[in-house]
């Protein structure tokens, strides 16, 4: 598919189409990472990290485990 580079501010900017967005998981907001390999620009989405309850948990260890803080007595409804 062939497409113009516009000018946007002080920058270039180019459109992709809604196809090639949805094909590559690409939306309004997405971050991307744009490299040049073999003299030709490539934009590729950045994969957001996918995080688990359990991975978390298994790097909590001694040298990083935060204690108990005392504020005192309630003060309002938090022990309801």
């Amino acid at each position: 598919m062939q497409t113009t580079i516009q000018k946007w501010g002080n920058s270039l900017a180019v459109r992709i189409p809604r196809s090639f967005a949805s094909e590559t998981q690409i939306e309004n907001g997405t971050e991307v990472d744009l490299s040049i390999k073999n003299n030709q620009l490539v934009i590729s989405p950045i994969a957001k990290p996918e995080y688990s309850l359990d991975a978390l948990l298994s790097q909590v260890n001694e040298s990083n485990l935060h204690y108990e803080v005392d504020f005192g007595e309630s003060q309002g409804r938090e022990l309801l």
